[in-house]
Formats: structure tokens, sequence, C-alpha cells
């Protein structure tokens, strides 16, 4: 979820279920009465939110762990893991669990020989790795009889849950969906059961999901582009790898490596959980001691050591792809937690939010040189610091060339004189009032609280990030457009279409 897109979620939150005549102090000591925060002995934290409008609850782990936390060779393990934590438990998802896992065993002893081979390289037999994929086939259909297909899915769906899904990004893995309320227990038995006892069942099958996800993405040409604005962009942090990974690191990771980064990164410590709806407290408080204590704590995983040196020169690069043009600009930012973030919020609703920003009034509307042109920020994370990113995508008998110089034309005007009063209000109250009627979900209360939590450090951030955003001046968007969108501090990506020239 992109940064932007939640202070929008929490501003108008706080519209909704709150009256700002009574000051922000107020409106969160209303809020913290309908809020239980506690803390397991092994660190796990759980927030619960009382609304009682309807029998529905809805669930969130969050767990402290991306894409952003991998090393080369297990890049795209964080999504593979996101994947397994579907398939169920030495209980739940198993015929017969001590024959599966024997039969689990062998899989693994083969594909080991088969690793072994490849990484061989040029000197690889590629005829013995023919005959152990053949062998490694056999074996997988031996386990394949002992998996009961989907249980945990099924379970779910047979309580009345619905939405159940799951996400990873750079920065975070968050599982997520709702029960009717009187099925709390039956959440807290299965939610803990995936992180205390996972087994990667049909970890070799899964992982050709993966792949065909990879090879989709790939065939998209915006999506390429994208992702090697952000490589570009990155010479050393993490965040400028894709979330998916690279298709050598997830062709040659194995069951043991996915269990071992399990263990090094799902610690009780390292997850915290938030329940919204009609829920009793003191209930969930009891439950998720029964279940969740259970989980072990770890030690806490270190951040990511590595800062990006600072950019100092533009880098720019051309796809070639038969796709429509597009262009993509960027410049570094620091992260959410920064006292800047507020004023990024407010300059990226003024420059590029919907049809009356400044750049879609002057490419789209009067220059007519673009079809769709906005800013955001959030492309590469939020935890450490990121990515404002610009984009347009050319009218026809249009250029990149055109519209890029159009964006750095606008973006000269914010830097030269200030945002006027009426723009800078309007910002400020699209924040506080644009998503009041989307503030009826459990599930995207639940995602905003878990998330402020874990990224910002309290979830009391959500109310104090509101009041900075009020407090954003002309004169903030003016220095902090100084300070960042610089020629040095910028990466260029253009998705040209392929001529016939540069095809041959």
């Amino acid at each position: 979820m992109r940064r932007n897109t939640i202070l929008a979620f929490g501003l108008a939150l706080v519209v909704l279920l709150l009256s700002w005549q009574s000051g922000p102090a107020q409106s969160l000591n209303e809020f913290e009465k309908r809020l239980t925060e506690f803390k397991l002995e092994n660190g796990l934290t759980v927030l619960v939110f009382e609304r009682h409008t309807a029998p529905v609850v809805s669930f969130v782990t969050h767990a402290n762990v991306g894409s952003v936390d991998e090393h080369l060779g297990i890049t795209g393990i964080a999504h593979i893991f996101e994947h397994m934590a579907f398939k169920g438990t030495s209980t739940i998802g198993t015929k017969d669990y001590a024959r599966e896992k024997a039969a689990m065993a062998k899989v693994d002893s083969i594909f080991a020989l088969i690793r072994k081979e490849k990484l061989k390289r040029a000197r690889a037999d590629t005829a013995l790795i023919h005959r152990l994929e053949k062998a490694m086939q056999k074996a997988q259909e031996e386990a394949d009889k002992y998996v009961d297909h989907d249980a945990f899915d099924r379970i779910i769906e047979q309580a009345g849950g619905v939405g159940m899904n799951a996400m990873t990004s750079q920065d975070a893995t968050r599982y997520f969906y709702s029960l009717p309320s009187n099925k709390i227990e039956l959440w807290m038995y299965l939610e803990s059961g995936r992180f205390r006892d996972p087994v990667l069942r049909e970890f070799f099958r899964e992982k050709n999901v993966v792949l065909e996800e990879y090879r989709l993405g790939k065939n998209n040409p915006i999506r390429r582009t994208v992702e090697d604005v952000a490589a570009m962009a990155y010479k050393a942090h993490p965040y400028g790898r894709p979330v998916i990974g690279f298709k050598s690191d997830i062709e040659m990771i194995t069951r043991s490596q996915a269990l071992d980064f399990f263990k090094k990164h799902y610690t009780a410590n390292n997850l915290t959980v938030a329940i919204v709806g009609d829920v009793d407290p003191k209930q969930a408080r009891a439950l998720a001691q029964k279940y969740f204590g259970r989980l072990p704590a770890g030690p806490e995983p270190e951040p990511v050591i590595t800062v990006e040196p600072k950019q100092e020169g533009e880098r720019r690069f051309t796809l070639e792809a038969p796709a429509q043009p597009f262009v993509i600009m960027t410049f570094h930012r620091p992260s959410v937690n920064h006292p800047d973030d507020p004023v990024f919020s407010v300059m990226e609703d003024i420059l590029g939010r919907g049809r009356t920003s400044r750049l879609y009034r002057s490419l789209v509307k009067d220059k007519k040189i673009a079809v769709q042109a906005s800013v955001f920020s959030g492309l590469t994370g939020d935890k450490y610091p990121g990515l404002i990113t610009f984009y347009a995508f050319p009218a026809k008998d249009h250029t990149n060339q055109e519209c890029e110089q159009a964006i750095l034309d606008e973006i000269e005007r914010i830097k030269g004189e200030p945002v006027t009063e009426e723009e800078l209000q309007k910002a400020k109250d699209r924040a506080r009032v644009d998503l009041v009627r989307e503030m009826k979900s459990n599930q995207g209360l639940a995602m905003t609280l878990a998330y402020y939590q874990v990224i910002t450090g309290d979830w009391r951030n959500l109310f104090r990030d509101l009041d900075a955003v009020q407090r954003v001046t002309a004169e903030d968007v003016q220095r902090v457009a100084r300070t960042y969108l610089t020629r040095q501090n910028r990466t260029v990506g253009y998705l040209q279409p392929r001529s016939s020239e540069s095809a041959n």
C-alpha cells in the first residue's frame, strides 16, 4: 500500500470517527478508549479496536519482513514464504504427515543434486540433470498423495471467512481476512498454528507458480521499466531489487533455505496482530495468550545496515519494447519517519493528485501532450529512504521528451514560487475527507493500525501525522522541492516503442 494512500486513509478515518472541533489531543484520547494494545511475553504485539456495528471481525498479521531483508542468492524468498504460509501445518493439509514428511525429504534430496549440478554452469551434465528432474517429478507425485489440498483455505471458507489474502512488499509481509465474530478463537488457533508449525508442502510446485508470475512481469514493459528505474536509482541498498526476486535465485532456493528465513524473521517479537470489529478485548487478550503465546521469541532481526550513497549525478536509461511510450522520473527522498514526510504528502497532492493537480492540468488538459501524469511516493518502500516518483504517458503524436520537459517545468515552478494558500488548503482538506466513504472497512483500519505500529513504531503516529500535515506551509513545500528535486538526485527512464531499425 502506498504511503500517501495510507496517510489519506488515516486522515479520513479521523474525520469519520472523531470530531476535529475538540482538537487532535482529545481525538486521540477518544480513539484510545476503543483501542486495546498489549504485548505478550514472547514480544508479539496485539492491537484490538472495538467496532460493534456488525458481527464481523477483521484480522491482520503484519510480519516485519520483506524483500529488503533478503540477500543476493535468496531474492524472492519472502514472497515465496508468503505463498507457503497457506499450505498448512503438520495437522492441517495432510493425510499422513509421517509419510508425507519422508516423501518431501526425498524430493529435497533429489533437488539438492540437481542444484549442485546446475551450479557447475557451463560444466553441468545436462543429461544427468534431465534424469534427476524425472526422478524428482516421480518423488513429488508420491508426496502429493499425502496432501489434503487447500485444507487451510477450506476451513476458513466453511467458517464464513472472506477476503483471505496476503501481500509481500519491500518492507513487510501481511496476511489478512475476516470472520464472523463468533469465530475469533478459530482464527487464533489457525493463525498462530501456521507460524508455530509451518509445513512447506508443495514447495517446488509453488515455486513454479512464482516463476510464472516472474515471467508475466517480464512480459509487461511498464513493469520492467519501473523495476529498471529502481535498480538504477539504487546502487547499494536492497530497495533497488524487485520484490519477486531474480529468476536464477527463485529457481535455486531450497525448502531448507525458506525454513531458515522463516526461523530468523517470523519470530513472535517480529509479528504484530491487528484485530478490528465486533470483538471483546478481554477475550482477545486471553485467546492471544493461549495460542500466540506458544510462538517462540527470537533475537531481534537486524535492520538493513547498508546506506545508499548520495546520488551525485543524473542517471538515465531507455527500454525499447512493443508498447506505448512512458516516462518515469524518480528522486531520492527520506523515509516516512523523517520530519519532511508530511511535506511530501502535501506536495504530491498539489502536483499530482487528481484532475485538478498541476501535472494533470499542464500536461493533459492544457498542453494535451499526455493522457495521464502524476506523482507518488512509496515505489520502493517506506521504512528506509525511498523515492518520490513522477510519471507520464504521452498522448498520440507526442513524446517522452516533451512530457519530461513539462514535468521538469512544473518542478521548477514549485521550487521557484510558493504554492498558493488555496492549493495548500485544498490539499489539506482533501487529505481529511476524500476517503471518508471507505472508512467503514474493518480490514482497512486493521491494515493501517498495523502499518503505523510497525513502520513508525507507534500506531498513535497516525494522529501525529494528521497534525503535522495541517501544519505544512507554502515555505515548507518550496524548501523540500528545492532540497530533493534536483538534477543530481534524479533518475529518468524511458519506455520507447521499438522501431523496425532497432529490432534488427
